[in-house]
């Protein structure tokens, strides 16, 4: 079931001085499980604030409701956050009506409850499904609908819909169109539009959030509106600043990007032993310069060598390419020769079979990018970079090192250029731009649960990220947001953040865009009401710090 922007329309106008309640500042300090006047009082609240033929009450998971325990892990991805020691939600919200999320606003400014917001689940810091104060989620898997109009190339797409979902419903209209987005199905759009998002189309249209032309997002007064009625600041602030520190968004409306009948793929690996150290240098050099049609990522990591025992490291290039086989072997003959493409290592496909091979489904149905649950749970810790300037064989020499330390850990590289050099780095939040060669993650996962466990990993990925510094950006040392690292910095729930505290992580993420966003939230949501450990802070509350 879901909402249609017509619908929303109709809500701005009705609702916006009704609803409308001024902000409690007393945090509830009584526990939820103890006061059941409390319960009843915020639970009755709902009911009265929302106004739907669906009672909201249908759609209210408590820790009492069976399926609770199912919702809350249906699209958690990291497993650091769903043991037993985690915090746990008050109450789940799954809703099917714009009232039921202005009732949640307005009931938890009323009560003191925290908010946090899931459309996809994949917070790699687990910041929209967990709080250290007392919160509810509110779950958007229920609104998810998606409206593709070919006729003006266009497209509106609730937040509770999955970047699979958007692909597949465009196919089904168009074989000629896609969207900019990443590669990862059960990417929920909610989240990742407003952190920017990107995937193999980034070099040719820029990111995602580039490419939204409107929105409706409810504010901390319960109020809808859409890029009209928010203005230009605040649109500007949601695509790529982070949805959650302005409000919670409900749907983007998307334009849709041409792309050819037959695009073409490959993969293609070589180890140390195979020449890697030499076809990587050349990557580095090119990777960006590429005309903006093609896309190689390159990944990196430690594998079992020829003789037993033996480790060695694989480098992985995989490649899209807008057009066909000809035309890519002679692009490459041209520009990177040192890779060594022959004809027998592309594979020529239409562009929503690419998203089946980008995302390890090649040969399946294109239905299964209907598919909501995530393909890979297990536990994980990420990190991020930008290179600015070749890695040295020396430099280099020392990541071989720290990748042999741990076969799990891998880093993943994707090349800049093209379209991201053309568009400015203050046109959305999202700043890293022109001057980028490439982007970093860093990745090590396990399986087997526990503290010890973990923190082993984690301090591997840790002293990787240190090794790196000298060979990456710096003043600042650049990080992207839609790869949450709470390493980098965190705020205070209790109580009101610092300019000055949250400044270590925001310039880290946005860079100068960092002083608007404050600007944006200080003046639509001065309370600070939408709070999480990495939001943007509010100006307003700078005197109690």
């Amino acid at each position: 079931m879901g909402l249609h922007a017509v619908s929303y329309k109709a809500q701005m106008g009705a609702s916006s001085s009704a609803i409308f309640l001024p902000f409690v500042s007393l945090v509830v300090l009584v526990s939820w499980a103890t006061s059941s006047s409390i319960h009843e009082n915020f639970l009755q609240c709902l009911s009265l604030n929302s106004n739907h033929t669906t009672p909201i009450s249908n759609v209210l998971y408590t820790p009492k409701n069976l399926s609770y325990s199912a919702i809350l892990e249906s699209t958690i991805e990291n497993l650091r956050f769903s043991s037993s020691a985690t915090p746990k939600p008050l109450l789940i919200l799954t809703p099917l009506h714009v009232s039921h999320i202005q009732a949640a606003v307005i009931c938890s400014k009323k009560y003191g409850m925290n908010i946090r917001v899931r459309s996809g689940g994949h917070d790699y810091e687990g910041l929209s499904y967990v709080s250290e104060i007392p919160f509810i989620i509110i779950d958007f898997g229920e609104l998810r609908s998606i409206n593709i109009s070919i006729e003006d190339g266009t497209a509106w797409v609730e937040a509770g819909a999955t970047v699979g979902e958007v692909y597949y419903r465009i196919a089904q209209k168009s074989r000629t169109y896609g969207f900019p987005a990443g590669s990862c199905p059960t990417l929920g759009v909610g989240g990742h539009f407003s952190g920017g998002g990107y995937g193999t189309l980034m070099r040719k249209y820029g990111l995602s959030a580039d490419n939204i032309i409107d929105a409706y997002i409810v504010v901390s007064d319960g109020r809808v509106l859409n890029r009209e009625s928010m203005g230009e600041d605040l649109f500007w602030a949601i695509r790529g600043g982070g949805g959650a520190s302005f409000g919670i968004i409900l749907s983007w409306k998307i334009k849709l990007v041409p792309v050819p009948p037959i695009v073409t793929v490959f993969t293609v690996g070589r180890t140390l032993e195979q020449g890697a150290l030499k076809v990587f240098l050349k990557w580095q050099q090119v990777g960006s310069r590429l005309q903006e049609d093609i896309f190689i990522g390159a990944i990196l990591g430690a594998v079992s060598g020829s003789q037993e025992g033996e480790r060695t490291i694989k480098v992985s290039f995989k490649s899209l390419f807008l057009g066909n086989t000809s035309q890519l072997l002679s692009l490459m003959k041209k520009s990177f020769p040192e890779l060594g493409l022959e004809a027998k290592d592309c594979l020529e496909m239409s562009w929503i079979e690419s998203v089946l091979y980008y995302a390890d489904l090649s040969g399946e149905p294109v239905n299964v990018l209907l598919n909501r649950i995530p393909q890979f749970k297990n536990y994980f810790k990420a990190k991020s970079d930008y290179v600015q300037e070749p890695i040295s064989e020396t430099g280099l020499q020392g990541v071989w090192k720290m990748l042999y330390r741990e076969e799990a850990g891998i880093m993943i590289l994707s090349p800049y250029g093209g379209r991201m050099n053309e568009i400015s780095e203050t046109e959305v939040p999202y700043p890293h731009r022109k001057g980028n060669l490439y982007k970093i993650q860093y990745l090590v996962s396990w399986d087997e649960e526990g503290d010890r466990v973990s923190k082993k990993h984690i301090n591997w990925i840790r002293k990787l990220y240190a090794y790196m510094a000298p060979y990456v950006s710096k003043f600042p040392r650049a990080a992207y947001l839609n790869y949450r690292d709470l390493d980098l910095g965190m705020n205070k729930l209790k109580g009101n953040t610092s300019y000055a505290q949250a400044s270590i992580w925001g310039i880290k993420y946005f860079s100068c865009n960092f002083n608007r966003l404050v600007h944006v939230k200080t003046k639509v949501d001065p309370s600070n009401f939408f709070r999480n450990e990495q939001s943007i802070p509010s100006l307003s509350l700078w005197w109690k710090n």
